[in-house]
């Protein structure tokens, strides 16, 4: 039995021992010997024994939280055929019980049919629930009524076409609702719709204050197989965007057609409510197998007035009027997208305005974004908040009539809602988030880790100085103790996150006081500290065992009695290949800053600080290190380790590195769904999948890890979701034939590593860096799929959201309405700012419908010779989308690219420190590699003059007056 099984064994036992206290379950046995009947240790069981228990607890568990059945199954369904759409209701409650595309050939269901006989009681919200706050004019009290909270039979109506099912739900309302509902599924113009009439049944005018449509689809991985999982479920993600917002839903496996839910008439998504329910059985509500669902707002104000008055809403608050006997309309539509990439174009087709956003909507203050508009009807009006934060002027860009562009400036820091209005009386909302100028915010950040988050004590008994270490910054202050041992303990994510991001800042901008700080960090504590002589790394050097420490003083205001309060054995444990991950990017950040800024590295020579990097990874893959076969978050850093390596000449450690990169590969080529974690689902184990697979030409499992991204990763007018990966599950290992979840226990990335611990749709977090790598890799080897480009950016983009104005990266932002903010904790915000390192920079594409364009710059001319200004972060990448050339600097900074596609010819203006920095280091001169990613026909590989010399792969660009010049034809 493996150490990672005895972990995760341990905590259910910890789990049975709490619920056979609650539950009056005997106690005075050993817990396997209660269910197996036999006196073992638990690290006598085998995996098989281990299954049976856990499927055991389960049922106990099952047992001792039966609820009341109220649904209604038992009493049959109604079912209907549409063209497109199988369509099931619960007869009792008029309800959505499935929802299957006709045309896909099986039986995947948009709605959790397998798993309704689980959620079948008061309180289980289902398609078809409406809930509400309304109040008579002149009073202040809000009346609520959710359909869900008493359910009874409604009465059933006739259905006249293009009726399918229409009831009063009356029966299922409070008696003091003070409006009557009926609900109709409708076919109209052989769409599927959902409607309610919502009428007023008092004598006087009557104000709804909250309407809301919970929204059910299959989201529940619990008691899932990975193939199960992927097959059979669905993720779905809000365009909360007014009357212009949908829902999108996509199934796990990225390939089968998307479900678009879109408004009908004035229905507008104006906001976005995760809806409570009890989390106490299975299939394990708001747990890390089990999202959780949310409503789709018409109108918010009852709650803005009260649970989200501490928060600005994504969109203004609103209200509805209805005089007495007066009926008003709301509802959904529901269409099916033939791909994911066709989901806008399923927009547009339901004649719902569409905006396209270029690079994004997360804007630096230096770059001039594009917002692109396609609607049937004519833009009427657009305004702003907060006033003056965005300016906008029309364009000439568009090269379709069915488009409309615009220059954004922006003019000040944080979010910004663009509201459009338009002729038709269509107003949609778009979401942006400002930052400063790039290159500023990455020299606050490196600012911020190394003076505010700078620990340095020499009393320290954990060994933890000097580093730069986790931070709470609601208080301002570094976090020198918490409970989760790992958080201060500079390993996992939420330890590691603060010094890595500094690290890898490094490589994307040295600046000569912090490269000496980071030289201090790597060689007093992190060599020999967190790391060992063998190259293996500790899960934590803080521990809570005072016995061991008598001097220090342990917070007497936490809880350390939780799971999670390591002693000094479990934090010295080095079997988690993820934590191997970090270090390997700190040696490599440092060997690329000492090879290529000599002058800024004192300590030891890049050939130390490679070296270093190989046998962390050699530690890592020794077979004795757990999740080492998993795809592991960050790992792309190996694969830009190995093409050093390689450039070097070190031809024995890249040998070894290959190899054994390699039989992971192998492996995972031989799996449906290799991208695993020590989750029970996740979406970290995609990114290095995808690396490995399409490097060992393994492209078959390639393009199956990036279908996973997509399916995860959407395309949407609003800077929190667009590019935003999903990152909210933690349990147990997709090698397990089974997906068990106590929330208790097992929870996500809040839980273990913010400050507000809870269980959320986490926006930015480091999925969103991460995944975009893969999205971004497969564009640079397919240049016209721009949809690739559009979403790979977007996720590159998300971390400089996170960083605040003095510098202070966040590991995420809150989604829940009553929240929206950034989390106070640094947490494991370092492999999001990892993966914006190594993806980040200018994207030079021409395209169909927006002509010649720049993510990451400032196209200024477009004839004859196309001009951009370089404004990404890095200035470190340039990709020139119709040559399907990736040019990259290993010192120096891009400024200016001038493309001739005439010649074709590239003329590159390169400057020693990026534009717009403040205290980056001075490159002594351009050190170019030039790639060809595309193969394009007709098109030449592009080649500086012979006069330019060759170091290590790289093309030295002199630099006069800290500025050089190469042409490449």
């Amino acid at each position: 039995m493996t150490d990672i099984t005895v972990h995760v064994m341990e905590h259910i036992i910890k789990f049975f021992k709490f619920t056979a206290k609650h539950f009056s379950l005997p106690t005075h046995r050993n817990p396997v010997h209660w269910i197996t009947g036999r006196d073992m240790r638990l690290t006598q069981l085998g995996s098989v024994s281990c299954f049976h228990i856990l499927i055991c607890f389960v049922c106990i568990f099952q047992h001792v939280t039966a609820q009341t059945n109220t649904l209604g199954l038992a009493d049959g369904f109604l079912s209907f055929n549409t063209s497109t759409f199988a369509v099931q209701l619960v007869k009792d409650s008029q309800t959505l019980y499935s929802l299957k595309p006709r045309a896909s050939g099986s039986a995947f269901d948009f709605i959790p049919a397998d798993k309704m006989s689980l959620r079948q009681s008061n309180g289980n919200y289902h398609l078809g629930d409406v809930t509400f706050r309304v109040r008579k004019s002149g009073s202040t009290t809000w009346v609520n009524g959710d359909t869900s909270s008493s359910r009874r039979p409604v009465t059933a109506l006739p259905a006249v076409a293009p009726v399918l099912a229409a009831a009063n739900l009356s029966p299922t309302l409070p008696s003091n609702s003070l409006i009557s509902i009926t609900r109709e599924w409708v076919l109209q113009d052989n769409q599927l719709q959902l409607l309610f009439l919502i009428k007023n049944s008092q004598t006087v005018p009557v104000e709804i204050g909250a309407l809301g449509l919970p929204l059910e689809f299959n989201n529940i991985f619990t008691d899932r197989t990975a193939a199960q999982t992927n097959e059979l479920c669905s993720l779905f993600d809000p365009y909360i965007g007014q009357d212009g917002g949908y829902v999108q839903v996509t199934p796990l496996l990225g390939t089968l057609p998307p479900l678009v839910v879109l408004p009908v008439g004035k229905s507008p998504l104006e906001g976005w409510r995760f809806l409570p329910e009890s989390t106490s059985a299975s299939p394990f509500y708001q747990s890390q197998t089990f999202e959780g669902l949310y409503e789709w707002q018409f109108h918010t104000l009852a709650y803005a007035q009260n649970e989200w008055a501490k928060v600005t809403p994504w969109n203004t608050p609103t209200s509805a009027i209805l005089q007495p006997g007066e009926t008003r309309t709301y509802g959904i539509q529901f269409r099916l997208a033939p791909s994911i990439r066709d989901i806008e174009q399923t927009v547009k087709t339901a004649n719902l305005p569409v905006v396209a956003g270029i690079p994004g909507f997360i804007v630096p203050s230096d770059q001039v974004a594009k917002l692109f508009i396609s609607h049937s009807s004519s833009v009427q009006a657009i305004s702003v908040s907060p006033a003056g934060a965005l300016t906008w002027t029309a364009n000439t860009n568009a090269k379709t009539s069915s488009w409309k562009g615009y220059d954004i400036t922006a003019h000040s820091w944080g979010r910004a809602r663009l509201s459009i209005t338009y002729a038709d009386g269509t107003l949609q909302t778009v979401h942006y988030y400002i930052t400063k100028a790039a290159t500023q915010v990455i020299g606050d950040l490196g600012s911020f880790l190394t003076t505010s988050q700078w620990f340095n004590s020499s009393s320290d008994p954990f060994k933890r100085s000097p580093s730069v270490i986790s931070y709470d910054r609601e208080v301002n202050a570094i976090v020198q103790n918490d409970p989760r041992a790992w958080i201060p303990g500079l390993s996992d994510e939420a330890g590691a996150g603060s010094w890595l991001a500094a690290t890898m800042k490094q490589y994307a901008q040295p600046n000569s006081a912090e490269v000496t700080k980071m030289e201090q960090f790597i060689n007093q504590t992190l060599w020999g500290s967190l790391q060992n002589p063998d190259g293996s790394v500790k899960k934590s050097v803080y521990f809570y065992q005072p016995a061991t420490v008598p001097n220090y003083s342990y917070p007497t205001s936490i809880n350390w009695g939780n799971w999670w309060s390591w002693n000094q054995a479990a934090s010295f444990a080095t079997d988690r290949a993820y934590d191997y991950i970090h270090v390997t990017a700190a040696y490599w950040s440092l060997y690329r800053v000492a090879r290529n800024y000599p002058d800024l590295v004192k300590a030891r020579t890049w050939q130390w600080y490679i070296n270093q990097a190989v046998l962390t990874v050699l530690s890592m893959t020794n077979g004795k290190v757990g999740f080492a076969g998993d795809g592991l978050m960050g790992e792309t850093v190996i694969l830009r380790l190995l093409d050093d390596l390689k450039r070097e000449g070190l031809a024995v450690n890249a040998t070894l590195i290959e190899t054994r990169m390699k039989s992971r590969a192998t492996v995972w080529a031989g799996e449906r769904y290799p991208f695993g974690s020590e989750m029970a689902w996740d979406s970290t184990g995609q990114e290095g999948v995808y690396a490995w697979s399409k490097y060992f030409g393994n492209n078959d499992t390639a393009i199956n890890a990036l279908n996973s991204i997509l399916a995860y990763q959407p395309l949407v007018a609003h800077w929190g979701y667009n590019g935003n990966a999903r990152r909210y599950w933690y349990g147990l290992q997709r090698r397990y034939s089974f997906v068990i979840l106590f929330d208790h226990y097992f929870l996500r990335d809040n839980i273990y590593g913010g400050k507000l611990q809870r269980i959320e749709r986490q926006i930015h977090h480091y999925g969103s860096g991460l995944n975009a790598l893969p999205l971004i890799s497969e564009f640079e080897s397919s240049p016209s799929d721009f949809h690739l480009l559009r979403v790979g950016y977007a996720g590159l983009s998300g971390p400089l959201s996170n960083i605040d104005q003095a510098g202070f990266a966040s590991a995420s932002f809150h989604s829940f309405a009553d929240t929206l903010k950034w989390d106070g904790y640094s947490g494991d915000y370092g492999p999001n700012f990892s993966g914006h390192s190594m993806g980040m920079g200018t994207y030079i594409i021409n395209h169909p419908d927006f002509g010649w364009q720049a993510f990451g710059g400032n196209v200024i001319a477009t004839s004859p010779v196309v001009q951009v200004q370089i404004r990404d972060s890095l200035r470190r990448r340039v990709y020139i989308a119709p040559l399907g050339t990736l040019l990259t600097l290993d010192s120096g900074a891009f400024s200016l690219v001038e493309f001739d596609p005439s010649a074709p010819s590239v003329t590159l203006t390169m400057t020693a420190v990026p534009d717009g920095s403040n205290g980056a280091a001075a490159a002594a001169q351009g050190r170019l590699v030039v790639q060809q990613r595309a193969q394009i026909l007709g098109v030449p590989s592009l080649k500086p003059p012979p006069a330019f010399l060759s170091d290590a792969g790289a093309f030295v660009v002199p630099f006069t007056n800290g500025e050089g010049k190469i042409t490449l034809f």
